[in-house]
Order: C-alpha cells, then structure tokens, then sequence
C-alpha cells in the first residue's frame, strides 16, 4: 500500500487539470551528437508525460496536479520537491515503499534522433491502481488528463478508467494524450525507446475503448493511427470520429497541428490549421508534453481554438530548441514575449532575452529579504592569524564558528543567509547546508584589480561541482573613470563569468565597489550598473557600498526597473563600518524599492575571529559575540525598513 503525503491545506482549492500517469527522473547525457554508448555525463529532471503536463500549465499559469507514485528513495523526493517548486499539486504523489522511481537514460544523438533507455520494470509510477484515485480530488478539477502508457496494465487501466468516471459525473472534461511508446506496451526491446509505431491490434482495441468518454483527444500521426487501428491518418481520424465528438488534435511536429472540432473533412487541412515556427530542432523528446500544455492553457481558458493551436505550437517550438524536457518548457510571460516580439533566432536556446526570460521566472524561490552574515574574506584573515602566530589552518574552524552565531540567530526562519568561501570555508558549507540558509560563495581573487578569479581558470566546470542552491558571488573593482583597458578587460572576466552561471544553473551575485577608486556621487555607481546591464551582465542580485544619498539609491533603482525588473534586489556591503555607521546606511537605504538586505562581515567578526585565534576567547565566547553582533545588525535593519514602511 502507498502511503500518501501532500498539501491537505489546499484540499479545498479547485484545480484547472489534474494528470495521470508516469513519472520519471530523466538523465539527460550533456554531451550534444554523442551515442548514448559514448555519454560521460548526465543532467537529472522530472520526466514522464503527465508530469511534464503537470510542470508545463502550472508554468503557463494552471492550477495543476498529477496522481502518480513515486518510490520511498531520494529519485522519488527529488520528483516531489521539484513538483512543489514548480507550482503542482503534490497531493496525488504516492509513496510506494516497495518500489522505485522510475528513470530514463537519454541522449541527443542526432537531429531528431534521441536514443533512450526505460528502466521502468516494476516501477513505482506503474503500480497505480484504484485505491490511489481519490474521488474528491478528481473532483477538484476542472479536466482529468489520461495517458495512453498508464492502460498498458490492468491496475493503472482500471485507476485511470475510474478517474474518467468520477470526472464525468462531476461535469469536469476528459482530455487523452495517446501517448504512445512500444517500448512501453512490450512491443519493442530495452534499446528502441525511441521508437515511436509498432502497430498492434491489442494496444488498438484496448485504446478505443477509451475514445468515447473523451472531449479531447490529442496525438501525433502514429498515435491517432494506433489508437484507431487504421494504417492511414485520415480513416484514422474518421473511425475516432466514429467513436467520440471529442475535439481532436492532429501534431505535426514542424508543420504545427490541424484541430477537428466536427465531421473530418475529406481534406484533412480543412480543419483548423495552426501554423508551426521555423526554428531548429534540437531534441524532440518531450516536445509533444510542451505542446499538449499550450493546448490545454488556451482550451481550459475558453481561447478559441485556433489560439489554443498556436501557444501550443509555441510551446513545442521551445521544447524542441532546447535540451531538456520539462525544465525547457516556457512560462507565460515568456510565451507571451516570444508571441509578441517573435525571436531573431531560429535556436530559441540563444536568444538572450528569452533565456533571461526563462531563467529569472523558473528560477528557485528565494525569500523577499536578506540579511547575511558575510565571513568569504581570506587575505585579510590570513593577515590576521599571521599577524597573531596562529596556524591559518584555524581559520576553517573559525568559520564554523560563525555558521553556529547565524544559525542562533536565524533560529530557522526564512531570510537568513551566510557569504562562504571554498578555501577556508568547506566545513562552514557542510555545517550551513543544514540550516535554511541562502549561501553566496565568492569566486574573485581577493583584492584583484582587474579582476581574477580564484584558482579558477575554468569556471564552468568548477561551478558545476557546487550544490545547485549556491549563488555565486563577485566583487569587482569598478569606476566609471578608470582606464579604456581595465574597464575592457573587467568587463570581460563578468561576461565571462555571467555566461558560466547560466550554463551551469546558478544564481549569480554581482558586487561593486567604485568608492575606493574614485569619487563616489550621485550617478556613479547607477552608471557602472547600466554599462554591465547593456552588455547583457543581468544578475540575479547585486553587492553594493552605502551610498550618498537617497537620489543616488533612487538612480540605482531606475537602472534596475528600467534594465530587468525581475532583479531580486540589492544588498549593503558593510566596508568594516562601525555599528552606528552602518545604521546610518540601512536609513538611507530604506527608501530604495530594490534594497532587500545586507551582508556584512568584519563588522560582526573581526574582534572575535581576533579573541579566538589568539586564544583569549574560547568556541563559545566567539559563537556568543559574532552572534550578538549579527542580532544587532539585524534589528537595525528591521527598525529602518520598519520605520520607512510607517
């Protein structure tokens, strides 16, 4: 028996889709145009028809959710959590404790061609049954989407028949992806994922059955003839028409989709046509999931269905030009960007403003504020146990130290962060990662001007190896004045180090320092921001010093608002500042619409890190005064940003 978990509290809410069915963890092989034989390295997502469906409308904006199983294992907590980042119901989700996860090895070999691997034999998602179809969660929903996999076996053909029924009867709508891989009904052997038709006249009678309680029904050419048992596509179209009035959904892959919503015409492109985008395929595998998604955005909104065609359309367009599956799929402002202002690209992976579009409104949830406490300094610790004769190798426990003075005042709630490096840092990191910390880790060589990065003359390949939840911090020295070639070759290093984080997924922290390089007034910093800005540098958040005035935060924010106004914000730097200075600098910044926070260090560390490397503070004393420190700071901030609010 699966156990079942999820959100009770929304037990209430309605749902625009609930699907049925597989759910998987894709391993997509990173190497492009290599043989699955040759893959060397692999990327995880959630797969499986109905739970890319689930991923694609909650994305476009649907309440969705998906009854599935997943294993008791870390694969099926992954499939879960990723649900509840994505916005998707996770009550449907079974645990099964007797089986596991299914997965898919996959490869993009070829244009078109993507070799795949199913290890689904007595998987979790396929051992759903009846018990798991709760008839008040059908209820919630406005539409039940079945698949066509989930009734190759009797205990998931008879769960998703009863879903059918349940929905009929409460006047929600049935929607059928075909669905259709041999593989999967036992027709093809374990290397022939790929393949796409095997005719079969059991899968065919069992499939027609189906077709009359349906009031959609969508598949491609192969898939509307399996499910017909015709060998044509049009006396396919005219026997499912023979069977159900439901509208049907003809995809064509590049050439768009054909909607019949009466009698098939004897010209098949008498229906309604929407028109495919000419962009370049790169992987086909999960196109048909985006389109169904864009299908279903439009068709449970009342959009006509010529409208309904054409985000659909647009959805697989995106799939397809990229290399995931569900992680690929657009959200609505980013479908709307690309219907509206199309793209200069024929690869929609390499427009810039798409991908920004993609990335800031897919990203993970960060909270609205942050307060951090900042100990990723290494050259000037080193100074210091140096300068007191103390072993630098110290300096790893130290940080320690400081993760247990946050996490006392953290006390588990949300908004706390920590700045940590990996030289001194790698027992702070481990410590950190069991608190909810948001965690920035620096990537600078430390004082460098221009700017180097820190024993990392591969950025990507070293960023990849962080855990993905780390955002990556920089501090450049930068001035409007400085010389053509220093301003050339720092903007470089960013570029440089801007393209890595979004390569490998991580968020990226720009921090700017101008003031001890030159006259810092009004329009100084918000000037060095829109340069980086224009050369398409768009942070997820950005460092910067206290500055002069309320006019120069107001220039900051414009620079932000006007540039990319999904930014997280901005957060004070603390410049080894006296407390009261500091204070100074949260009133002035209270009034910006983009200052979030802080993180701050040598103000909240330095004379204990001083005490506890010369030995006159013990652990507890130095965890006791970093922490008095940081509490400190963090009510100065509240009281600034508070009495700004009133």
């Amino acid at each position: 028996m699966a156990d079942r978990q999820g959100s009770g509290a929304a037990a209430a809410d309605r749902l625009d889709v609930v699907t049925i069915g597989r759910s998987s963890v894709d391993l997509y092989g990173q190497q492009i145009g290599s043989r699955l034989e040759d893959i060397q390295t692999f990327t995880k997502a959630v797969g499986g028809c109905p739970s890319n469906i689930a991923i694609g409308t909650a994305r476009l904006g649907l309440r969705s959710a998906v009854i599935t199983r997943v294993g008791d294992e870390q694969m099926g907590r992954f499939i879960r959590e990723q649900m509840a980042r994505e916005g998707v119901a996770t009550d449907g989700i079974a645990t099964d404790p007797e089986r596991l996860t299914a997965l898919v090895l996959l490869a993009v070999e070829d244009e078109g061609v993507s070799p795949m691997i199913f290890y689904r034999t007595d998987c979790a998602d396929m051992a759903l049954s009846e018990a798991d179809i709760d008839a008040d969660f059908i209820r919630r929903a406005d539409a039940v989407v079945v698949t066509g996999t989930h009734f190759s076996r009797p205990d998931a053909d008879a769960a998703q028949r009863k879903a059918i029924r349940i929905a009929r009867e409460a006047g929600a709508r049935v929607v059928f992806d075909i669905d259709y891989r041999p593989n999967l009904w036992g027709l093809a052997g374990h290397a022939a994922g790929f393949e796409r038709y095997v005719k079969s006249e059991h899968v065919s009678e069992r499939l027609k059955t189906v077709l009359g309680d349906c009031d959609l029904i969508v598949g491609t050419e192969e898939e509307i003839r399996i499910a017909s048992g015709a060998d044509d596509v049009a006396g396919a179209l005219k026997t499912i028409r023979s069977l159900s009035a439901a509208t049907i959904v003809l995809k064509r892959g590049a050439m768009g989709c054909i909607v019949y919503d009466g009698p098939i015409p004897d010209d098949l492109e008498g229906g309604i046509v929407g028109r495919g985008f000419p962009i370049e395929i790169y992987n086909v595998l999960g196109a048909g999931d985006a389109f169904m998604s864009g299908f279903l955005r439009g068709w449970l909104k009342g959009e006509p269905l010529s409208t309904c065609a054409t985000w659909a359309n647009a959805c697989g367009a995106f799939a397809v030009s990229r290399l995931l599956c569900s992680p690929e799929y657009p959200t609505f402002a980013e479908l709307a960007h690309f219907l509206d202002h199309g793209s200069a690209q024929k690869a929609l992976r390499k427009d810039a403003d798409l991908n920004h579009l993609h990335w800031a409104t897919t990203r993970r949830a960060q909270p609205d504020r942050l307060m951090a406490f900042a100990i990723d300094h290494r050259s000037q610790l080193e100074d210091l146990a140096d300068r007191l004769g103390a072993p630098r190798e110290r300096l790893s426990a130290l940080k320690a130290l400081a993760v247990e003075a946050a996490a006392k005042v953290a006390a588990g709630r949300p908004g706390y962060g920590m700045l940590l490096d990996s030289t001194y840092g790698q027992k702070a990191l481990f410590r950190a990662a069991k608190e909810p910390f948001w965690i920035g880790r620096p990537v600078e060589k430390p004082g460098s001007r221009p700017l180097d990065f820190d024993h990392l003359a591969d950025l990507g390949s070293h960023l990849a190896e962080w855990p993905i939840g780390h955002t990556v911090k920089c501090l450049c020295f930068y001035h409007p004045d400085d010389p053509p070639d220093l301003k050339a070759r720092q903007e470089r290093e960013l570029l440089r180090l801007h393209d890595a984080a979004r390569t490998v997924g991580r968020e990226l922290l720009v921090e700017i320092i101008a003031g001890k390089h030159g006259a810092l007034g009004v329009e100084t910093v918000a000037t060095v921001m829109a340069r980086l800005y224009d050369l398409g540098i768009r942070p997820d958040w950005w460092k910067l010093e206290p500055q002069t005035s309320p006019a120069a935060w107001a220039a900051i924010d414009r620079v932000i608002l006007d540039r990319d106004p999904y930014c997280r914000g901005i957060v004070l730097l603390g410049l080894d500042a006296p407390e009261a200075e500091l204070a100074a600098a949260f009133r002035a910044a209270a009034g910006s619409r983009m200052v979030k926070g802080f993180a701050v260090g040598r103000t909240i560390f330095f004379e204990a890190a001083e005490g506890w490397l010369s030995g006159r503070m013990t652990d507890d004393e130095a965890v006791a005064d970093m922490a008095a420190k940081f509490a400190r700071l963090v009510a100065t901030w509240e009281a600034a940003s508070a009495s700004e609010a009133a």
